[in-house]
């Protein structure tokens, strides 16, 4: 792995979406996101899938000038047509957009149509939470995990963030898939030549794999026996963010790497919750703080939701953004081809 200073990562990230005709303004916006995904150790979300965004804006499949237009729908609820721009921008100003509701009115509802891929959904619970707000944040996903009791895949990974304010540290945030694992755990063991744990993939003809080459799709979270529990979770999201939004579902979503040249047409949902209208709002960010001390002092091994981020974030600050030798490469590839200078290695 090559280290890469995340300060530099992000001034060249934001430089190669200017060279794709995205604006300045919201250039930043989204390369600040997928840097600071990538500094929680996030990295099927992070600053590596720049190079893909880089490749849908070349072909048209996002549109570098769209960062979306609201609709409003009632005193809490508005719906963005996204017009195909980038997922990241659009979800940021759709949660911009549910804080004001709140706090207006207590709470706010956006949903987003014709978007694209909207990266880590933590991203926009905890920007509310970081308001004073409880923020939860949903998006569906191309179809690549089976339901339970199949052998096909037909719901993506379809996750879920939800993050409460806590007083005197960051916010305490759940962001999960509703699958056993993220594809992208997939494809670096096939890098490394490592087989998987077993009951998180199957093969090509639904049958449980722990070889990494043979995997073909995923399985739902609570596994073979109770990934009843996951892959019901994935159908009320992928009917939140698809249906509930104009767009459609399941295996009809374009899929994100194979169908380049067309627009994703993916949906997202975002919701802000204003606590100071209920009995708790006035105590809640100590409560929050409260129940997160007592959580993790129960015993040295359990962890609080977003630990592993945080820790991550405390160590790549120091030490740089860990990229692999395959995606450095892809990384100074789309340097030379947009004439934008490449950052040395930390």
């Amino acid at each position: 792995m090559t280290r890469m200073p995340h300060a530099q990562v992000a001034a060249w990230a934001a430089a190669c979406l200017r060279a794709t005709g995205v604006p300045s303004g919201d250039a930043q916006v989204v390369a600040d996101a997928l840097v600071l995904t990538s500094l929680w150790g996030i990295d099927s979300h992070g600053v590596l899938r720049l190079t893909h965004y880089l490749d849908r804006l070349r072909r048209g499949s996002i549109r570098a000038g769209a960062p979306g237009r609201f609709e409003a729908s009632g005193p809490c609820s508005a719906n963005m047509d996204g017009e195909h721009g980038l997922g990241i921008l659009h979800c940021r100003r759709a949660m911009d957009h549910a804080i004001g509701l709140a706090r207006a009115n207590g709470i706010g509802v956006v949903g987003v149509r014709h978007s694209s891929h909207s990266g880590a959904v933590g991203l926009y619970a905890r920007q509310a939470a970081a308001a004073g707000l409880v923020g939860i944040a949903f998006t569906h996903a191309s179809s690549i995990v089976v339901p339970h009791g199949g052998q096909h895949p037909y719901f993506g990974t379809n996750p879920i963030a939800i993050a409460f304010p806590r007083a005197g540290d960051v916010p305490l945030c759940l962001d999960m898939a509703t699958s056993q694992i993220a594809w992208n755990k997939v494809m670096n063991a096939r890098v490394e030549g490592r087989p998987l744990a077993a009951g998180l993939t199957v093969d090509g003809d639904g049958r449980p794999t722990t070889d990494a080459r043979l995997a073909r799709a995923l399985v739902p979270l609570g596994g073979s026996e109770y990934g009843y529990k996951g892959y019901g979770l994935a159908m009320m999201i992928d009917l939140l963010c698809g249906a509930l939004n104009g767009m459609t579902f399941g295996p009809r979503l374009t899929r994100m790497y194979e169908d380049l040249d067309l627009p994703q047409d993916l949906g997202h949902f975002v919701l802000a919750l204003d606590p100071q209208r209920f009995a708790g709002g006035p105590t809640l960010e100590a409560t929050v703080r409260a129940l997160a001390q007592d959580v993790a002092g129960t015993a040295d091994s359990v962890r609080l939701p977003g630990d592993p981020e945080l820790q991550a974030e405390r160590e790549r600050r120091g030490s740089g953004i860990p990229v692999e030798p395959q995606a450095l490469e892809d990384m100074r590839e789309w340097s030379a081809r947009l004439g934008v200078a490449f950052p040395e290695p930390a």
